[in-house]
């Protein structure tokens, strides 16, 4: 018994001597840190989305703040206000950045796309594609699990019930998250410039395209002809908006002639800009 009591002594004075030591060299070597990085990290938008090439808001706030090489406006969600703040902290120049947000590049919903089976396994996208590429008839298309509405770190997306995300263009920031989720690649990050932009992403033959999806681009060329600013282009059978080109067009001649409707117009810019 005396033995027993005489080992737990020990091994408590052993265990208090170490923690001392330790405590003594955290507080000897510890490194201040610098309060300004606490500073630029309340003021950005805490979504941890990785936008910026950093891991995390706290990562991105040391790197701005100790790096004279890391420029201040690389927090995408916090757009130009949140740019113009850390500038201000860190003394650095904001060089000025279009806002963009997040467009799905496909309208193959429960009603207009054909479906090839009926998918009982897990309800995510990535699972979904590796059965056969996916339940739908065209394997371009959304898969509608919502694997993007789920990494959405600011709630701008929803699953609408005709099985495909919703983008609220007001809450989007354009972080970019739901672009890397989507295993079909249907994602793109949209600038406000350009008035059109199409709606699907299929490369199938058009007699095949639209027999999978009443909504598909056929790639019949009809908008590439009739647009005024040669910024439509038919890639591999599917039409490809330069968004540059089409950007300097006020009246897109390309939604009237489009027969499936797959180029859709957007917003204006100046509509963006007062949600943005």
């Amino acid at each position: 018994m005396e033995t027993a009591i005489y080992i737990i002594v020990v091994l408590v004075g052993v265990g208090a001597f170490f923690g001392l030591v330790l405590a003594l060299a955290d507080k000897k070597f510890a490194m201040e840190s610098n309060p300004l990085i606490a500073e630029v990290e309340d003021i950005l938008p805490k979504g941890q989305c990785g936008a910026c090439g950093f891991a995390g808001c706290a990562k991105y706030a040391e790197a701005v703040v100790e790096d004279p090489e890391v420029p201040p406006n690389l927090c995408v969600p916090g757009k130009a206000a949140v740019a113009e703040q850390v500038a201000r902290l860190t003394g650095k120049h904001a060089e000025a950045t279009e806002p963009q947000y997040a467009y799905l590049k496909c309208r193959g919903t429960k009603t207009a796309a054909a479906m090839a089976a009926h998918y009982q396994g897990v309800k995510d996208c990535a699972a979904a594609k590796l059965v056969g590429g996916g339940p739908k008839g065209c394997k371009y298309g959304c898969l509608g699990f919502g694997n993007c509405v789920q990494a959405c770190p600011f709630g701008a997306m929803t699953l609408g019930g005709d099985g495909l995300p919703v983008i609220d263009k007001e809450l989007c920031t354009g972080c970019g998250t739901c672009v890397k989720t989507c295993p079909q690649g249907l994602i793109i990050l949209q600038g406000l410039g350009a008035p059109v932009q199409v709606t699907c992403s299929s490369h199938d033959k058009g007699p095949a395209a639209k027999k999978l999806c009443q909504n598909a681009c056929i790639g019949c060329g009809l908008c590439m002809r009739s647009c005024t600013h040669d910024a439509i282009k038919i890639d591999n059978f599917l039409a490809v908006v330069d968004t540059k080109k089409c950007a300097e067009c006020m009246e897109p001649t390309c939604l009237a002639k489009c027969p499936t409707k797959a180029i859709q117009g957007l917003l204006s810019a100046e509509k963006m800009k007062q949600t943005a």
